[in-house]
């Protein structure tokens, strides 16, 4: 992108992808052969402060994969600099921004960081005496409820006279019972770790750790003699805060818990601290391409290293290396000799490797760029370890001197005492035969085989169905080696068994998408009739017959009625209404595309059309002649345009999103239609009589319907592209915009209320629409309403937050605490795992979680499938199998007499979802404050 040595004309900030950072002592730079690679910069790091003086840049940035970079040329950004230098300062490293080493750092917590993002800082900064606060209203809360706990205590004869002490377990108890925002005990524990370090509690003999244990704590305001108890006010008052102060504790907490768990030893670490450690390496951008055995290796020798002062040195640039180091909070700036900082890291990058790797000196010299930075470190031996370890139980099958199969040990021993072996990666094939021939005999094809049914899921990523039947089928009919006639006898029916145990589970997973392919009901048929035959003579495959039986004629029976296609009408995302079976790729969609002058006309083309069919059936419609182009245009007149290979068009409309096909000279004038504006005046007179209960039970009626129509093989389609696989991810997309409608359903009805009275009833109907819906666990449309309260255009309406209940504005922070992305949303993932199936998830996280594994490790690795990425994904989608493993009840409600009425009316929300649209209605009803 760019050469060491040019002058640089734009700043730069890198929206995703990422770009090496390279040094080259003679400045060859066409051939680079002695160019090292000192850092790579990643989603939310900037480049290019070079522009402010015109100096040459010291190094070249080479792009690694594709990437989007923001770009402001050089006029402009010097212009923004001389406005907004005191403000931008963060933006930029050392010497033009505010972190050069030794520098007065007293603005530094309103500059922040991130480049992209710099107020986080300000929001995650808490000044301690809010702490101090916390711990005062814990205490006093403690001495109003449970004044027993908060006493003199004897320990091996001793007494802790006045001192006033708690019990670590009791402590932890009193918490549990006091918040449904406590999720566990660990997460108790993590809380009064936070009091623990601010020395607001303290160990009576001074351990920085906090342990729900039988061990003596007591609060600050306790360590001095005849301490007064707290009046009646102050208990009245602390009663007050109480769920504030617990709220606050809950999103300090893990990351309590976390720094307390590295700081010890790595031979104290117990096995629930080690999976603490692992779950969080899980989301290290650093460590992404690593597998799942070397991150649990990581964890157990991880070091916790923090340090308080911008401008500290960790290493010098010609240092040995003895460190790996990950980024876990704050930034640090890579300096080297002669040249500069040449780049800033940031949380989730990593640093030191290369020297470790290659035993060379440092590269280059690390200097914090801010306060209170946190890391992850991995010394040297250990790292070296690991890499022996890993290489030591790496084994390699190879085939012409090619690998064609990497295993690697499993640490745990199979129930037999046998080793066991899992897949890194491999050829399609070999992993196929590998599966087959490690699959025990005396398991059924329903019993849970995670290793298994990773392959069955994700085999369609790299071996589509028609090569897996082919190869099920040679397998089935395998030859057996030479030997006894029993022998041949034993090795046929091992073989067979196998097979129609792997093809068993294959057909439960596929479910109805196997009737869509004609090979597979071939092969399902003709296996069929193979075992029918061979189960005269080979006994121990009579079991199989009945399940296969079932399977086949389900699918061929479904198939014959299925080839009457379903006929679904779609024009503008509310038709469907009444939705109980899923949309199918062979289904057929009545779909409306409109002209330039606003007139349309309706075509019938199959769920999975491409862009190229719908407008080819357009123009045969309109006996037109012109090449057309398919466009999405939204509400707010964005154009989209659809590429000819597009699949499944129709689904990725947005809520009041229009098709438009029309040629290329009509492009600029295309205008949204007048009913794309959405509703002019809000519906609360028509729900706000519906009863809040109702109105949820009906909304995850209907999210339910949704979710549950969602097979898992579209979230595939969504994660890899489902161009890919010329499958519809229809179902899937529908569930998403039900979120996307019900989050502007909450900001379309607050925004067009003109009465502020009005307003604060909504604002109450909709924290108790969403507290019902995490009752009836979908947390789907709960974190929609949410986020729709969240939304900008609601959140500034200052006076009518300020006319809410108290008690709405407590419940309101506790749901919003739940969506706190920090820690890769760690709130979120706490509440689900003490939630009982059936469960409506948060869709996008999900989706993001997917994401996050495609794009962060390659599918193939050296012509093999790298098998520990399938594995990932695959235990996402166990996730959402896991949601839908207990049927949902439609009764636990009982409907009142109206829930015709209220079920018609959650089924056909009219939003608006103009964001500006949305704003100007904002400031119309309160106007910015002068």
């Amino acid at each position: 992108m760019f050469r060491q040595g040019d002058i640089w004309t734009s700043w730069y900030a890198v929206l995703s992808g990422s770009l090496d950072v390279k040094v080259s002592e003679t400045a060859n730079h066409q051939v680079n052969q002695d160019a090292v690679t000192i850092c790579t910069l990643g989603i939310d790091t900037a480049l290019g402060e070079s522009i402010l003086d015109n100096t040459p840049r010291h190094t070249t940035i080479v792009s690694r994969e594709t990437s989007e970079l923001l770009r402001i040329e050089q006029r402009e950004f010097k212009s923004l600099w001389e406005k907004y230098r005191q403000c931008m300062a963060g933006l930029l490293a050392p010497p033009y921004g505010a972190m050069e080493t030794g520098s007065n750092n007293d603005n530094k917590d309103s500059l922040g960081s991130d480049p992209l993002n710099f107020m986080n800082n300000i929001l995650n900064k808490v000044p301690s005496e809010k702490l101090q606060r916390g711990g005062k209203v814990m205490r006093n809360a403690i001495l109003s409820r449970a004044p027993h706990m908060i006493r003199d205590r004897k320990y091996h004869l001793k007494t802790y006279r006045c001192l006033q002490c708690c019990v670590g377990t009791e402590l932890v108890e009193w918490l549990v019972q006091q918040s449904t925002c406590v999720h566990t005990r660990s997460h108790a524990v993590g809380m009064w770790q936070v009091l623990l370090e601010e020395g607001v509690l303290n160990h009576v003999d001074q351990e920085l750790g906090f342990q729900d244990k039988y061990l003596f704590y007591r609060f600050l305001d306790d360590e001095e003699e005849h301490t007064p108890l707290p009046s009646e006010e102050e208990k009245r008052e602390s009663e007050e805060e109480l769920p504030d102060t617990i709220l606050f504790l809950t999103q300090m907490g893990p990351d309590a818990l976390l720094r307390m768990i590295l700081r010890k030893p790595p031979g104290q670490r117990t096995g629930d601290d080690l999976e603490i450690i692992y779950d969080e390496l899980l989301h290290v951008k650093a460590l992404s391409h690593l597998s799942n055995t070397v991150k649990r290796e990581l964890a157990s020798v991880l070091v916790f290293e923090s340090h308080a002062k911008v401008g500290t040195v960790l290493f010098n640039q010609g240092e040995e290396g003895t460190s790996w180091y990950i980024i876990q909070k704050g930034s640090v700036n890579v300096v080297i000799y002669g040249k500069g900082v040449v780049c800033t890291l940031h949380e989730g990058d990593d640093f030191g490797k290369l020297a470790l790797v290659t035993d060379s000196p440092r590269a280059a010299s690390i200097v914090l760029r801010e306060d209170n930075c946190h890391f992850l470190r991995v010394d040297k031996e250990d790292f070296n370890r690991i890499l022996r370890d890993v290489e030591a139980n790496t084994v390699r099958l190879k085939e012409h001197e090619q690998a064609v199969l990497v295993l690697e040990k499993s640490p745990r021993a199979s129930s037999l005492g046998n080793i066991r072996y899992t897949v890194l990666s491999g050829t399609p094939e070999k992993i196929l035969d590998h599966f087959l021939e490690t699959m025990r005999m005396d398991t059924h094809h329903s019993d849970p085989n995670p290793a298994v049914d990773d392959f069955v899921l994700m085999h369609c990523v790299f071996m589509p169905n028609s090569q897996f039947c082919q190869l099920l089928m040679a397998h089935y009919h395998a030859v057996a080696p030479p030997g006894s006639e029993q022998e041949r006898l034993e090795y046929a029916v091992t073989c067979k068994r196998r097979v129609l145990n792997l093809a068993l589970r294959w057909a439960a997973v596929h479910t109805h998408h196997l009737q869509e392919e004609p090979a597979a009901l071939i092969f399902l048929e003709e296996l069929y009739g193979s075992v029918s035959n061979d189960s005269r003579i080979l006994r121990a495959l009579k079991d199989f017959v009945p399940d296969l039986e079932k399977v086949v004629k389900l699918h061929s029976e479904e198939a014959k009625v299925k080839k009457q296609k379903v006929l679904t009408q779609f024009s503008n995302g509310d038709e469907k209404l009444v939705k109980t079976q899923p949309i199918r790729n062979c289904d057929d969609i009545l779909l409306k595309v409109y002209c330039s002058d606003h007139t349309y006309t309706t075509i019938r083309v199959a769920v999975a059309a491409t862009g190229s069919e719908v407008t080819s059936a357009v123009a045969n419609k309109l006996a037109s002649n012109d090449d057309l182009l398919l466009v999405h245009l939204s509400s707010a007149g964005e154009k989209q345009m659809l590429k000819p290979n597009d699949v499944s068009v129709f689904s990725s409309l947005s809520i009041n999103g229009r098709m438009f096909a029309c040629p290329r000279d009509q492009l600029n004038a295309l205008t949204p239609l007048p009913d794309q504006e959405g509703p002019s005046a809000g519906s609360m007179s028509s729900f706000e009589l519906m009863s809040s209960k109702d109105l949820a039970y009906q909304m995850t009626l209907y999210d339910w319907e949704l979710f549950s129509c969602v097979h898992e093989h579209e979230l595939l389609y969504h994660t890899f592209g489902r161009q890919s696989f010329r499958r519809t991810t229809a179902n899937l997309d529908l569930f998403l915009r039900r979120f996307n409608q019900v989050q502007l359903w909450v900001v379309t009805e607050v925004c067009l209320c003109g009465q502020l009275s009005k307003r604060v009833q909504l604002l109450k109907k909709f924290i108790k629409i969403a507290a019902h819906c995490r009752e009836f666990k979908n947390l789907n449309s709960f974190f929609a309403i949410i986020m729709g309260m969240s939304n900008p255009a609601v959140s500034r309406l200052a006076q009518t937050w300020e006319k809410l209940p108290s008690k709405f504005k407590k419940f309101y922070a506790e749901f919003e605490s739940m969506m706190d992305p920090s820690r890769n949303h760690r709130a979120y993932r706490l509440t689900v795992t003490k939630i009982e199936p059936p469960i409506i998830p948060f869709m996008p996280l999900l989706l993001k979680d997917m994401t996050f594994s495609h794009e962060g490790n390659k599918t193939f690795i050296d012509n093999m499938v790298n098998f520990e990425k399938m594995r990932v994904i695959a235990n996402t989608i166990r996730a959402v199998r896991h949601c839908r493993s207990q049927p949902f009840n439609p009764e636990v409600c009982q409907p009142n007499k109206n829930h015709a009425e209220v079920r018609g009316y959650v089924r056909k929300l009219c939003v608006i979802d103009k964001q500006r649209t949305l704003t100007t209605f904002s400031y119309r009803l309160e106007p910015r404050r002068t």
